[in-house]
């Protein structure tokens, strides 16, 4: 279910701290959520429950 996706515009920016900060555009281009409590996850994931 990995899909190698290339990050395109539009698809990261940088946080303050110089991380790679994945937008929602990317994680729906990808399709599926990976469970790992991203920013912007479009999957209504929670990383406190553990669940979607």
């Amino acid at each position: 279910m990995n899909k190698l996706i290339k990050p395109e515009k539009g698809d990261y920016y940088l946080s303050e701290e110089g991380y790679k900060v994945f937008t929602k555009q990317y994680h729906l281009k990808r399709g599926y959520c990976c469970e790992s409590g991203c920013r912007h996850c479009p999957y209504g994931y929670n990383s406190k429950t553990n669940s979607q």
